[in-house]
């Protein structure tokens, strides 16, 4: 971080937050969260959907008194957001998950873990202290080895398990070709394997998280491009935590979701970072929240960013947000207060809009508030 950087306050605007993270960290981590697939045309579609949604805001309501929360699968979201599951965080600070944990349970922000963390999920929860966490899981070829990754989360608290289902191979990412940059393959997201005995029992002796040979074994297992609905019936069959799919955006996949008996859906593109060119988050969300009619929670993921976009995704049928990219631009600039920063500007955003809305309370949220653009 340069001593400029360092001289300047944490800014309000995601944009400026932006920029100062590109300025203090290197090009490839930078560019590592910053990207998207292809030519990213669903990586702004994801923000831009959001401005083809107006709300219309109701007056003369008390809101002296402001309640955001939510309530999902025993969850309390304090206020209607958890922290999105982003792997590899060291590459942006050196603390990493340990540093946005922290600043998580410093707000009580419900944090999603990724398979793919820096360091291991026990590690990662003992950092959370008592704020409620999820298990975000790359279901791997190695059957084993994935459900030796959830007995682990249920062990360390975890409440529940988000299985990733729209990585069945890794997305063109052009701009990480442009620059041969790949976190995963310089070791960076290994913490998780290197931790579990089922891992370690396919390797030989005292692996390193820079070993090529671990790498590779990593790389091998990661993604299932074989998994079909009916592998759900075998991690519901091993374990009595809520299971959620994280990538869900066709209505028909929503309701083979209730079919198979998953717990929830997260709406999501993968951040724009898989298949360019596919129908943004906000656009899916209203088609898959009239399949599931409340029978089980939905979240949105890709394209949050701030307060009335929480309104927006609730008015349209989510219960809850995931915040990605800009704590990681916070985790960038400032670590564990860079984080705390950006979840503090967020979840007063987020107080704001709802007062603004003329709601004093969240539960008030729905498509009456919302109009589509002409």
């Amino acid at each position: 971080m340069t001593n400029s950087i360092l001289k300047i306050d944490y800014p309000h605007s995601i944009q400026l937050l932006e920029q100062m993270a590109s300025e203090s960290i290197e090009k490839g981590p930078f560019t590592y969260v910053n990207s998207g697939s292809g030519a990213e045309s669903t990586l702004r579609a994801n923000v831009s959907a959001f401005e083809d949604w107006h709300i219309v805001p109701r007056v003369l309501n008390d809101v002296s008194k402001r309640d955001a929360s939510t309530q999902i699968l025993g969850t309390t979201f304090p206020s209607s957001f958890a922290i999105a599951p982003v792997g590899v965080q060291s590459i942006f600070h050196p603390d990493g998950e340990l540093a946005s944990a922290r600043a998580a349970a410093h707000h009580d922000v419900p944090f999603i873990a990724s398979t793919l963390s820096s360091y291991s999920l026990e590690e990662v929860a003992a950092n959370l202290g008592n704020t409620p966490r999820w298990f975000q899981l790359y279901w791997s070829k190695d059957v084993e080895l994935a459900l030796s990754m959830v007995k682990r989360a249920e062990e360390a608290g975890y409440s529940a398990i988000v299985i990733t289902v729209d990585t069945a191979l890794l997305g063109n990412r052009e701009r990480d070709l442009t620059n041969g940059y790949s976190p995963l393959k310089l070791g960076k997201g290994s913490a998780n394997y290197l931790h579990d005995p089922v891992f370690l029992s396919r390797l030989g002796s005292n692996p390193s998280s820079d070993d090529p040979d671990v790498i590779g074994k990593i790389v091998d297992v990661i993604f299932n491009p074989s998994l079909t609905w009916d592998d759900l019936r075998t991690i519901k069959n091993h374990t009595n935590l809520p299971v959620l799919l994280k990538g869900v955006l066709h209505e028909e996949d929503a309701r083979k979701a209730l079919h198979y008996g998953v717990d929830g859906v997260i709406v999501s593109n993968h951040g724009g970072r898989q298949l360019d060119g596919c129908i943004s988050s906000l656009e899916a969300l209203p088609s898959i929240a009239e399949v599931i009619q409340g029978k089980v929670p939905i979240l949105l993921d890709s394209g949050i960013r701030r307060g009335s976009d929480v309104i927006k995704a609730k008015a349209l049928g989510a219960n809850a947000v995931l915040l990605g990219r800009p704590f990681v631009y916070g985790l960038a600039v400032g670590g564990e207060q860079g984080v705390r920063h950006v979840l503090k500007d967020f979840i007063h955003d987020i107080d704001v809009s709802l007062a603004l809305t003329g709601f004093s309370s969240m539960i008030q949220v729905d498509q009456s508030i919302i109009r589509k653009k002409n």
